[in-house]
């Protein structure tokens, strides 16, 4: 199982607040109205800067180490 340290050495090189955009290469190049969706439905914690997403770094973490993303990653080996 990874944890938290693992993933603030893996996710390093980005800044300590990402876009959308960043935080989608973050989780391996997910589809920006995914992206959107995970937002809309809160499963990230967020805050929205003239119509740019912006996430800290430590809750992209937060939401690699939770539950959710846990299912969304079983859900993804699975169909292919």
């Amino acid at each position: 199982m990874r944890n938290r340290e693992y993933y603030e050495q893996l996710f390093e090189p980005y800044p300590d607040v990402v876009t959308l955009d960043e935080f989608r290469s973050m989780l391996g190049g997910i589809a920006i109205s995914t992206g959107r969706k995970l937002m809309r439905e809160n499963r990230v914690k967020h805050f929205f800067i003239r119509n740019t997403y912006m996430i800290p770094k430590v809750w992209v973490i937060e939401y690699v180490l939770s539950e959710h993303y846990a299912k969304y990653r079983q859900e993804l080996k699975v169909q292919v």
